[in-house]
């Protein structure tokens, strides 16, 4: 084995899916030369892919946050000159492999799988905790004791992986690694490492009809006061890498420098039939307050008073969290206030294209908001579940004269969300009336109720999103179309009630008096419902 092999630049190592639907691997010179003949990225898993989208991200903002369209040296001064810009290369289709070409060849030496000094995003480091390709290739177990959550994926076998799987594998290890990893020294006050940076937030991002336009679609040039970003450091354009373990570092103020944070000290181990494992320590810690440098989450305002990235619940359809994601910070209403988490402020993403729209047409119909991550258990030791979903909109939505829409809709969703709990009670109301005790069974009511809530949303969900999509703020009369939703939404739930209702049995019918069985319970749900979906109609008056 050689100690220097393997160079991204170009051998093949990036999973991505081409235009006849093939997977296959290509290089990162590769990657940028036929992105615009790219569907996208094919790894293994979506948040594998999160963390390449976010390395490729990177040597764009490192190209032309310092070079024109033209590849000329020239760095952003205002938000008019970025908008310029990114509409510059937008409007080319496809990247220009004459800067992307040159800025890659200069650091053609930092991009070494296996390095002795150097090994890319790795750290030469000799103590740490050993893991086995098992862990690197996603074979990610619960616990010591627990089935693992995945089948075997990438690799040649459960001891060898090869160097392009090893590579993707990588950067998902550095983005999302949980904190089961041990200090290499016990009591001398290391801080906590905690997740990997994108484990700490809830990654979202634009997806395009290919590769370049979702590479563009999530290349942000200004800061939230339409600023351009101070320009930075990748990782692989600093000189000496950082060995030391679990640093707390001050919240980098370029894209460039956290789309490459080194969460983890990681170095890879081989021999000749491949990567059999790595070595492991906590990297660099960042805050995650108020880190609006951050331009792919939520932001949730905290009991604290501070803006903190939201992560995703996988029990959550995306279109459920449509507010959120798509109205610029917004503050639910005193009334809705137990129904939500409160004030949230949309992804830097997101108010990016928005004002693309604002400035310019982009000759889109339809966006898509895609959204990957992981849901830890116990204090983030372990990855207990995956999160994946995506929602398509009306290009228009995202224009800032269509806001009211977005109000509307999110509106709308708040007046779902009331539906389904309040089929979730009349199951509580047929389970009392069978004779289940208020009391003492409060576990079977809870159980029972979440079941319902999730077949509701299940049922609801296709029919939402093919709603949604049609929306066209520019033609559609808004009231027609929110009241046509709540007609849709009104006739899934009440059958979901009836049914329930017919399942019941004799003895609910009968119930406990007059005044308590599974008809006046009924007729209790559906008067619910009925005002729910009247009061939505009035506040579109």
């Amino acid at each position: 084995m050689n100690e220097t092999e393997f160079n991204l630049l170009y051998e093949k190592w990036i999973a991505v899916l081409d235009e006849d639907g093939r997977t296959r691997e290509v290089s990162l010179t590769e990657l940028f030369e036929q992105a615009h003949r790219l569907r996208g990225l094919a790894g293994e898993l979506a948040v594998q892919d999160a963390a390449v989208l976010r390395m490729l991200l990177a040597v764009l903002y490192a190209v032309y946050m310092r070079r024109d369209a033209e590849g000329r040296p020239a760095p952003l001064r205002d938000g008019d000159e970025a908008a310029a810009r990114w509409f510059s290369l937008w409007k080319r289709g496809k990247f220009d492999m004459g800067a992307i070409g040159a800025y890659l060849k200069g650091y053609e030496d930092r991009f070494y799988l296996f390095h002795p000094t150097r090994p890319f995003y790795q750290a030469p480091i000799t103590k740490g905790t050993e893991y086995s390709a098992t862990k690197l290739n996603g074979l990610l177990s619960e616990s010591g004791n627990k089935p693992r959550l995945f089948t075997a994926v990438g690799g040649r076998n459960r001891e060898h992986m090869d160097y392009a799987a090893a590579a993707r594998w990588l950067l998902y290890i550095n983005a999302y690694d949980d904190t089961s990893a041990k200090p290499s020294e016990r009591g001398v006050g290391l801080p906590s490492s905690g997740a990997g940076w994108l484990g700490k937030i809830g990654f979202i991002c634009f997806r395009g009809r290919n590769l370049f336009e979702t590479l563009m679609l999530n290349l942000v040039l200004t800061d939230d006061n339409d600023l351009p970003f101070p320009d930075g450091r990748a990782v692989w354009e600093i000189d000496e890498p950082r060995t030391e373990e679990r640093v707390n570092i001050p919240l980098p103020r370029s894209p460039l420098e956290l789309l490459t944070l080194q969460s983890r000290r990681i170095l890879l181990k081989r021999d000749a039939a491949g990567v059999t494992g790595y070595l492991l320590l906590g990297g660099d810690i960042v805050a995650r307050e108020n880190a609006f440098i951050e331009q792919m989450t939520v932001w949730r305002f905290d009991k604290e008073k501070k803006w903190v990235p939201r992560r995703h619940d996988p029990a959550r359809t995306m279109w459920r969290d449509y507010s959120s994601f798509l109205i610029k910070e917004m503050d639910y209403g005193q009334e809705e206030k137990k129904e939500s988490e409160g004030r949230y402020r949309e992804p830097g993403v997101v108010r990016w294209v928005s004002n693309l729209f604002d400035h310019e047409n982009l000759s889109y119909s339809t966006v898509t908001l895609a959204i990957a991550g992981v849901k830890y258990g116990n204090n983030d030791f372990f990855v207990d579940d995956l999160v994946q979903d995506d929602l398509s909109v009306n290009a228009g939505l995202l224009a800032t004269a269509n806001d009211e829409w977005n109000v509307r809709i999110g509106r709308a969703v708040r007046r779902t969300d009331d539906c389904v709990s309040a089929l979730g009670r009349f199951s509580g109301d047929l389970l009392k009336n069978n004779g289940v005790s208020d009391k003492g069974d409060k576990k079977a009511l809870s159980e029972t109720s979440a079941i319902v809530r999730a077949q509701a949303y299940y049922a609801l969900d296709q029919p939402f999103r093919r709603w949604l999509q049609a929306v066209d703020p520019e033609t559609d009369d808004r009231e027609v179309r929110i009241r046509e939703w709540f007609h849709t939404m009104q006739h899934v739930i009440l059958g979901e009630g009836r049914q329930m209702l017919l399942d019941a049995g004799e003895k609910a019918l009968v119930g406990r008096d007059l005044k308590n069985n599974a008809m006046v319970a009924y007729g209790k749900f559906r008067g619910t419902v009925y005002k729910i979906c009247g009061e939505s109609n009035n506040e579109q008056k």
